[in-house]
């Protein structure tokens, strides 16, 4: 499997900032291809929030993703009838008009009780399972790791036979944030499931930030929680460290073609920071740029 070169992996560490659009991995657009938009920590209902809603849709114009999957922190603060339309609805008012799904989950700021808002799509259930095609999304709740849920998860791992295993939940395994950092008691439980059954990709929030881990045991982690708070200058960058995105809000657009996954990383004024292709290959991971 080919690896990023070090010369590769330092640009893409210290120049993620600064990384010009061009530069960054472009997006096939290919028929027939799995598209999904990923937001995180996204319910503040400020301007930012929005910001970040109007590049998606800008976007959607030549990128037409039919889904988005939320990595928690929905909502922050109160979370009543008229909320859930001042920061969700309203950002999102033209994806929503469009008929683009959104899929949560559930962050350590969400009321429980919004697994039944119906246009999270989570059906009343804190974790939950869907398929698009040879993808299969794992939604989590990482507020609360019972046993029930870990054994669901074992069970709806081992009887997915979908080419692409996508997990995503609010706090991460790996994060190079300073606020938060790597759950590591977290990946204890989780990781030696996501090795055992295949899992290619994992998305997480919570650190504010915009973050791309170096592939851990084959799998490649996201952490995608600046799509509405943001934390400036939070990443301590370390040998895990692919890439990140610390300066603005972001949010992340992904393709899956066959056996390639393209990802690309936008900041809210609509800049490419980060980009490039996961190959899945039995039994191993790699990210080329």
């Amino acid at each position: 499997m080919r690896r990023l070169l070090p010369s590769l992996v330092f640009l893409f560490i210290i120049g993620a900032r600064l990384l010009p659009a061009q530069t960054a991995a472009t997006l096939p657009v290919r028929p027939g291809s799995v598209k999904f938009a990923v937001i995180g920590d996204s319910g503040t209902g400020d301007g930012a929030q929005y910001d970040v809603g109007t590049r998606m849709n800008e976007a959607r114009a030549s990128f037409p993703f039919e889904l988005v999957i939320m990595l928690g922190d929905n909502l922050y603060g109160r979370q009543q009838e008229q909320d859930f339309v001042t920061k969700f609805e309203r950002p999102y008012a033209s994806l929503l008009a469009a008929g683009v799904l959104f899929y949560a989950s559930l962050g350590n700021h969400d009321s429980p009780n919004n697994r039944f808002y119906p246009r999270f799509n989570m059906g009343g259930a804190r974790y939950f399972t869907y398929a698009r095609k040879n993808v299969r999304f794992f939604a989590l709740d990482s507020n609360q790791m019972d046993i029930q849920q870990l054994a669901w998860l074992e069970s709806a791992l081992r009887q997915s036979g979908d080419g692409w295993k996508i997990c995503y939940f609010h706090h991460p395994l790996y994060s190079d944030g300073r606020r938060h950092g790597s759950s590591v008691d977290l990946r204890v439980l989780l990781e030696p499931l996501f090795v055992r059954y295949g899992v290619n990709v994992v998305y997480s929030g919570h650190d504010h930030i915009y973050e791309r881990i170096k592939p851990q045991r084959g799998i490649t982690y996201f952490v995608n929680g600046s799509s509405g708070e943001l934390r400036r200058n939070d990443v301590r960058v370390s040998p895990m460290t692919a890439a990140y995105f610390d300066q603005d809000q972001a949010f992340s657009l992904v393709e899956i073609a066959g056996d390639d996954m393209f990802f690309q990383a936008r900041s809210r004024a609509g800049q490419a920071v980060d980009g490039g292709v996961i190959h899945r290959t039995a039994g191993d991971s790699g990210v080329q740029p």
